[in-house]
């Protein structure tokens, strides 16, 4: 993920990922995910704007629930 946001020249960016399970309430370990990501990409000021799980028609967003 650094590595494509330095490529394209990011300002920010957003994750998407489905949860083929069907649920789309982000598990414990999206969320440690993405505080990793977040941190990593901090290094190079890059901000994360939000991140979404998608199940089906349903969708969670990380910056709705506080979760950035």
């Amino acid at each position: 993920m650094v590595k494509a946001a330095l490529k394209r020249n990011a300002a920010s960016v957003i994750f998407a990922h489905n949860h083929p399970s069907g649920v789309a309430e982000p598990s414990r370990s999206d969320e440690l995910l993405t505080r990793a990501l977040k941190d990593a990409l901090a290094l190079i000021e890059v901000t994360v704007l939000d991140h979404f799980v998608v199940a089906g028609p349903a969708s969670v967003s990380f910056a709705e629930r506080g979760l950035l």
